[in-house]
């Protein structure tokens, strides 16, 4: 599986406009997307203008065709002037475990 995990900083005051696109966003991919399987959203609570991403696709392929759809177009768009910086990185991911018992 490929992961790509985002850290995003939002501009100060732009926090309740970036969060509905993001939400969006990540329920656009895993319902359009086939090779998307995880599109997590988390937020700081020392820090609500910091938000991180965990995505899980198939592989490197079925990320580009993520990068390529138009809701991923429509939102990278959206949010250009929302956010002051972004770091993306990838990974392999090696083992999932997981508890019955998680949290949303």
């Amino acid at each position: 599986m490929y992961v790509v995990a985002v850290d995003f900083s939002v501009r100060p005051g732009s926090i309740d406009a970036f969060m509905p696109l993001i939400l969006e966003q990540a329920g656009n991919s895993l319902s359009k997307e086939s090779g998307c399987h995880v599109f997590d959203v988390c937020q700081s609570k020392e820090i609500p203008e910091q938000i991180f991403l965990y995505e899980v696709y198939d592989d490197r392929a079925a990320f580009d065709a993520h990068l390529a759809s138009d809701h991923y177009s429509s939102f990278d768009s959206a949010v250009a002037d929302l956010v002051a910086e972004k770091h993306v990185r990838f990974f392999h991911r090696i083992q999932m475990v997981t508890s019955p018992k998680a949290e949303s």
